[in-house]
This record gives C-alpha cells, sequence and structure tokens, in this order.
C-alpha cells in the first residue's frame, strides 16, 4: 500500500471513530433472547455420479458404506469388487434456524472428506442431518454446487478455480422435526449478548426498563440480562420482543488494536491510548554494485582484449526523525502521530508492537 494511499485510510477511520462519531446500534444486532440461536446440523452421506474425480478403491470407509447402502436396498454385493471413482464420501453440514417448522427448507454445504478430486455435478444422496442430541432434524439430498472446477493433463499441469471439494444445495434440506421453543406462561426471560460487556450489559438494562416503563430487567453479568415479563404481556410476548430488539443501545468496547501482518491491516478502536512515548524511525540502505570494464589493445598489436569486474558499495542513512507523543493521546493524533513520521503500514505495526512492548500503548494488541 502506497503511503498516499495509507494516509487516505488513516483519514477515513479518523473520520468514522473519532469521538461522537458513533452510533447506537438496535438490541437485535447485538443480543438475542435465549432459544432463539441456530443449531448446528451434521451428517454424514455419498455424492454419485461423478466423472471419475471420486473417491480412491483404497478409500475404506467410502467402499463399506457403498456396499452397506446397496445392501440395504437389496443388492448384495462384495466390497473388495466395489469401485468408487465416481463416488466420493462427504460430511453434511447445516444450521437449523430457530422457529423453523416442519416441512422448511434449509440450505447445505458439502465437503469430501477422502480424496475426491471434485465434487462437480454429483448428486448427494438422502442423508440424515442431526443435531447435538443425536436426534435427526433434517434430511437432505440433490444435487451439488460447486461454484468451481478442476481439470488436469497428462504432463501433470492443472486447472482450478475456486475449491471443487466443497459444495452447496441450496434448500435441499427438509426439516422433519422441530425444536419447541415455548413463551407462554413464562415468568422472565433472559436476553444474551453477543459480546460479553459489563458497561453494555449495564446500558441494555437501563434501555429495556425505560422502554417498557418499570424496573423489569437487571444485568446477571457481563453476558446475560435478566427480564421479567410485566404484567398484560404474558399472551403479547411478539410485541415486547419486536419493541425491544428494535430499541437502540449504544454498546461499549474494549480498547484494542488489531494487526493483520500477512496484509498489513491495522484496525484500532476510538479509545485506543497511548502514554507519553517518543519514536525515532529511520532506515540504512547498503547498496553494492557490479561493472564490467573491457580493455582493448591497440591496432596491429599482440595485445588481447581483456574483461574486468569493478564493484562499488553505496551506503545511504535515511535521516531519522524523532516524534514525541504526548501521554493520554486519542486514536486521531496516534494516527496522524505516526503517519508526521513517514511511517509506512509495514512500519506502523512495528512501532505498535514496540510501543505496547515499552507499555505505553493503553489498549490490547492482538496479532491474526
Amino acid at each position: 500500500m502506497k503511503k498516499g494511499h495509507w494516509t487516505l485510510l488513516a483519514l477515513l477511520l479518523l473520520s468514522s471513530l473519532s469521538p461522537g462519531a458513533s452510533e447506537a446500534t438496535r438490541l437485535k444486532d447485538i443480543a438475542s433472547f435465549r432459544g432463539t440461536a441456530t443449531n448446528p446440523l451434521i451428517g454424514y452421506g455419498l455424492v454419485v455420479g461423478l466423472n471419475g474425480t471420486g473417491d480412491k478403491d483404497k478409500t475404506q470407509f467410502t467402499v463399506s458404506t457403498l456396499a452397506n447402502l446397496l445392501d440395504n436396498i437389496g443388492i448384495h454385493v462384495d466390497p473388495v469388487q466395489v469401485k468408487v471413482k465416481n463416488v466420493a464420501a462427504v460430511m453434511v453440514t447445516s444450521k437449523l434456524p430457530p422457529f423453523s417448522r416442519v416441512g422448511a427448507r434449509i440450505d447445505v454445504q458439502v465437503s469430501s472428506i477422502g480424496d475426491a478430486k471434485s465434487l462437480e455435478g454429483g448428486t448427494l444422496l438422502m442423508t440424515p442431518l442431526k443435531g447435538p442430541d443425536g436426534r435427526t432434524y433434517a434430511v437432505v439430498q440433490g444435487p451439488i454446487s460447486t461454484g468451481g472446477f478442476s481439470a488436469g493433463g497428462q504432463g501433470g499441469s492443472t486447472v482450478q478455480k475456486n475449491h471443487p471439494t466443497v459444495g452447496t444445495i441450496s434448500g435441499g434440506a427438509t426439516v422433519e422435526q422441530e425444536i419447541p421453543i415455548q413463551y407462554d406462561d413464562l415468568s422472565h426471560v433472559d436476553l444474551v449478548l453477543k459480546t460479553p460487556d459489563f458497561t453494555t450489559a449495564n446500558k441494555v438494562a437501563a434501555g429495556i426498563n425505560a422502554v417498557l416503563n418499570g424496573q423489569y430487567a437487571r444485568a446477571v453479568d457481563a453476558a446475560s440480562i435478566k427480564l421479567q415479563i410485566p404484567e398484560g404481556y404474558g399472551d403479547r410476548m411478539v410485541e415486547m420482543f419486536s419493541r425491544l430488539e428494535n430499541m437502540e443501545v449504544q454498546p461499549d468496547m474494549v480498547a484494542k488494536v488489531i494487526i493483520n501482518e500477512r496484509t498489513g491491516t491495522i484496525v484500532m478502536g476510538e479509545h485506543v491510548r497511548i502514554s507519553p512515548v517518543a519514536i525515532a524511525h529511520g532506515s540504512l540502505t547498503v547498496q553494492v554494485t557490479k561493472r564490467a570494464n573491457v580493455s582493448q589493445p591497440l591496432p596491429f598489436s599482440e595485445g588481447r582484449t581483456v574483461v574486468t569486474s569493478e564493484s562499488e558499495v553505496d551506503v545511504k542513512e535515511e535521516q531519522a526523525s524523532l516524534a514525541l507523543i504526548g501521554g493520554g493521546v486519542t486514536l486521531g493524533q496516534v494516527v496522524q502521530g505516526i503517519n508526521a513520521i513517514g511511517a509506512t503500514p509495514r512500519d506502523l505495526i512495528n512501532i505498535l508492537q514496540a510501543i505496547k512492548a515499552a507499555g505505553a500503548l493503553q489498549a490490547e494488541l492482538e496479532v491474526i
């Protein structure tokens, strides 16, 4: 990233994260009522109809599964004679949304677990999807969409687009069993924050009490708010939930700096502070060049052409600048101060790590 682009990115971050610029968010975006979360589902199945890109014959679990499947439908075969180059064993995963009813359709993801080269053009055979309790909640079957391909020649060269060993079946699973969620005759419900924080939990409880005009909610811990059902809402729970989930709350967050060293990306929260610290930034460049000199003999002489090499070493040291950053500065002042000494994103990562090591960065530094 060029310095000009980095400066523009810093200015955009400053305009969006400066004090007073952040806005409140809806309660439904930062929390959920207990019992309304999605539930993971998993299953094991076979994909058939592949064009020779399936598992190899040495993949024993694929051979055994196919032999058992044929035996269950009345076709008895010797597993030794089973060929599976057009078949692939897969794991099927999905999420069962809350309030899903019998007959509803949900999306699934299909992933190869053998040594199949591609699932392109395959069809997943009927596969039950089970929850953590071991019960079957959905059944899936249908053609797979991979969104990619893989092709190779005899010389060993291959061409691949996207990831052909993972595919999806849009709306391929049918819900066979519901997860019961009963809100009738409840005396209280629990609200769970997606990002636990004591200050945010306290703000949410205060906001709910203001909306319901009474002391009905209290923060139990950093992640949970217990809500007592007010009188008159016993049979109007949906109405109350609708009012509360659209309530706006100003969530709080910890001071944190996120660094991605692979891409040079740096994200800093607005509460980042730095104690008084001085930063020097400079670099030393050593350049070695090699030049060939050719010596030609005089005409009609008995001399011969001689080639000699000459090396030249050039050392350049940029003038290091010393920047002083005062105590208690904000995010904007931090970025502006470091940009003032001409730091690139890669330099900024090293500078922030050094400031943290010196104990001057009053924020959590996380490298991803």
